[in-house]
């Protein structure tokens, strides 16, 4: 079976604890966003870079579970690729957990085979989670950034609101046909237009804030290009 554990750091408004989720199943939920006319700038991003549209919005890509990261760097072939912050749903034990993550893509791949292209690269994801109870009161206020390594300073690279991708209730019971996501799964729910357009970079990072609750999980790494041999 493909599943692997992972040790998360649980933060609870009552305090913090280390509790180990098995990972069965890594979903990458795609084309998730609430507004057709950001979604639409998003399909173009990738349109200009030889990507087709997708079948259907939103669409689900399964990847390995052993692709989820905690490493301060990735390896990847070639200079192609490029990672995209999203917010990420952990079911374990009955209860669902909120994260942050970075879909990172081989975005060469990507113009011929969107799912082949998910498979490529590891998915780095901050070990760190928050409870859904927590947060679901004021989700909306939740905020997704990224931010490039760029002449040797960061960069703001994606900025928005949770609230411009679909809730994580219509994610969930739309992968699942109506049902909550099942124990052990990680998904990861749709990413942000890039500023400036879609781009690699040799170090990225990424986060999520809580403006109400007053906190942040945050994570970054380097992105090592291997040769092309040929």
């Amino acid at each position: 079976m493909n599943e692997r554990t992972l040790k998360f750091r649980i933060e609870e408004k009552s305090g913090a604890h280390e509790r180990e989720i098995e990972v069965r199943d890594a979903v990458i939920a795609g084309w998730t966003g609430r507004d057709a006319v950001a979604l639409e700038k998003h399909i173009a991003e990738l349109e200009a870079l030889g990507v087709q549209r997708p079948a259907s919005t939103p669409i689900y890509y399964r990847v390995a579970a052993s692709r989820l990261s905690f490493a301060p760097f990735i390896e990847v072939v070639g200079g192609e690729s490029s990672g995209e912050v999203e917010f990420v749903l952990v079911k374990a034990g009955g209860r669902l957990y909120v994260g942050v993550g970075s879909d990172h893509t081989d975005r060469q791949v990507e113009t011929y085979g969107v799912t082949v292209s998910k498979q490529m690269c590891e998915k780095p994801i901050a070990s760190v989670l928050w409870e859904w109870d927590d947060v679901a009161p004021h989700w909306d206020r939740l905020v997704l950034r990224s931010y490039l390594l760029e002449n040797g300073e960061l960069c703001l690279y994606q900025e928005g609101a949770v609230s411009s991708m679909r809730s994580p209730d219509d994610l969930a019971t739309r992968y699942r046909g109506g049902t909550s996501l099942p124990d052990g799964t990680v998904m990861f729910c749709g990413t942000l237009a890039a500023i400036g357009g879609i781009r690699p970079s040799r170090r990225f990072h990424f986060e999520i804030e809580d403006p109400v609750l007053g906190r942040a999980i945050s994570h970054r790494y380097d992105v090592i290009s291997l040769p092309v041999a040929g």
